[in-house]
């Protein structure tokens, strides 16, 4: 590998504020904000929007929308060829 044209690979804390959850993983994410972690050191943390602890997916709470009246609308609306 060729020195001098990698980003720096550090550790980050990655931040879910909807669901107030924090996670330590090395990143080339950068920061200006910092948090004091559970180690007592201090790191650069990224707010992220949504994360597995908040996704409707990994959480249970998402929704399956029932795609077979659609395709009876469009049936009778249009016709079946065939």
């Amino acid at each position: 590998m060729r020195q001098g044209i990698h980003p720096e690979y550090r550790p980050v804390v990655f931040r879910d504020r909807a669901a107030d959850y924090a996670f330590l993983t090395r990143s080339t994410m950068t920061s200006e904000k910092t948090i004091e972690w559970e180690d007592g050191n201090t790191y650069p943390v990224v707010d992220v929007e949504i994360s597995d602890v908040s996704h409707p997916f990994y959480t249970g709470t998402a929704r399956v929308l029932d795609t077979a009246g659609r395709v009876e609308r469009f049936e009778r609306r249009y016709g079946k060829k065939g």
